[in-house]
């Protein structure tokens, strides 16, 4: 299901091991520790690879999310809020990240900017679960979403350079 580069950068991900949610008191900490490890590492290795394309921070709980991504298409950095909360039933369920300023503008997004990730990611979370977490959600969700979508959008004038 998934090319090479795509399972080098996989396995350059740290795997999760605890099984807890928003619900689940000191197993959410430690499951948020290793959620931010996961993710430190894998903004490292991207950074590394001068593949740079989002920033997340969180609120002091963990279960609300938010940051910004870009794309560069053409040498124009396309960039995107986005944002997701953690699900009741996280890691059972993986996260629905939203780019709220693309919704309705593409038939792959559900209301209120939700990607859609049904066909190809949420069965391979699933497979995962608890191993998967946020990082992998973007590595394996937003990211080629977004190589798919964001060309798309601007070539039908759907999205627009802003200009700095």
């Amino acid at each position: 299901m998934v090319d090479e580069a795509t399972r080098k950068q996989l396995s350059s991900i740290p795997l999760l091991q605890t099984r807890a949610g928003p619900k689940d008191g000191e197993l959410w900490v430690q499951r948020l520790k290793e959620e931010y490890q996961a993710l430190i590492k894998y903004v490292q290795n991207n950074k590394t690879a001068d593949n740079d394309w989002f920033r997340l921070e969180s609120n002091k709980e963990g279960t609300r999310w938010f940051g910004k991504c870009w794309y560069i298409h053409e040498l124009l950095k396309y960039e995107f809020d986005i944002e997701f909360d953690i699900p009741v039933l996280y890691p059972t369920i993986a996260p629905e990240i939203a780019i709220p300023e693309l919704d309705g503008k593409t038939a792959k997004m559900y209301r209120g900017g939700k990607i859609c990730l049904t066909e190809h990611f949420k069965p391979l979370w699933a497979r995962n679960v608890p191993k998967f977490g946020i990082g992998h959600a973007m590595a394996l969700g937003l990211g080629p979403w977004l190589a798919v979508e964001i060309p798309d959008l601007i070539s039908k004038g759907l999205v627009k350079h802003k200009q700095t």
